[in-house]
């Protein structure tokens, strides 16, 4: 398959390396098409890999990783442009972390609203699905670093059949069905966002990302 993956950054590499380790095509995108993080991507890729602006990795992806820094997504996702997004799966990775007033941030949208909501308002004819937002990126493609893989991890999106396709990418990275929590709709994504701020005081305190949570009922 033919995945987009919207930055550049720590997030966006982690993602588009374990696409092509899987076997998907993956086009990186950024705000130039001669961004450096991008090319140095390709060059450790090689032929599974290429690079260019948003623009022109939405265009080439059948489904789109937004991994851009939260509060500059939806400025993102507009270069990318909407002809280049329409009927597209955007999963939607990203966090609204405003540190404008330092460490730690804050949330730019919270509470009544969640950045998954603004995507999917913002481009209404793409299938926003919120996913992976709630760990440190080496957990989203190897859950099995801890506690054997059996810890949780959430969807959520108005379209039941886009969920299923971003539940069959999870399955690849090694999370097992019982352990994908399908929360609902779009609105869910607040809940997920919110939980940020916790999960930063725990790395505060533990000096470890590689921590998660598990749903025990």
């Amino acid at each position: 398959m033919k995945i987009a993956v919207l930055g550049t950054g720590n997030v966006g590499d982690t993602i588009g390396s374990k696409l092509i380790e899987i076997g998907h095509f993956v086009m990186m995108g950024s705000r130039t098409a001669e961004n450096e993080k991008a090319k140095s991507f390709v060059a450790k890729q090689h032929d599974k890999a290429s690079a260019g602006t948003f623009s022109d990795a939405a265009a080439f992806g059948e489904i789109i990783f937004n991994c851009t820094a939260g509060v500059g997504s939806l400025e993102a996702l507009k270069m990318a442009g909407e002809k280049n997004l329409n009927g597209k799966i955007i999963v939607d990775i990203a966090n609204p972390l405003d540190f404008s007033k330092g460490m730690p941030p804050s949330l730019a949208v919270c509470n009544t609203n969640s950045l998954g909501e603004e995507i999917q308002k913002a481009f209404p004819q793409a299938k926003v699905v919120k996913a992976l937002n709630t760990m440190w990126c080496g957990l989203m493609v190897n859950p099995a670093m801890i506690n054997g893989g059996d810890h949780s991890t959430f969807v959520s999106g108005n379209d039941t059949a886009a969920k299923e396709e971003v539940k069959k990418i999870l399955k690849s990275f090694g999370w097992a069905e019982k352990d994908i929590l399908d929360l609902g709709d779009i609105t869910k994504a607040r809940g997920t966002e919110m939980y940020l701020p916790l999960w930063l005081s725990i790395y505060g305190a533990t000096n470890n990302g590689a921590f998660n949570i598990k749903i025990i009922s």
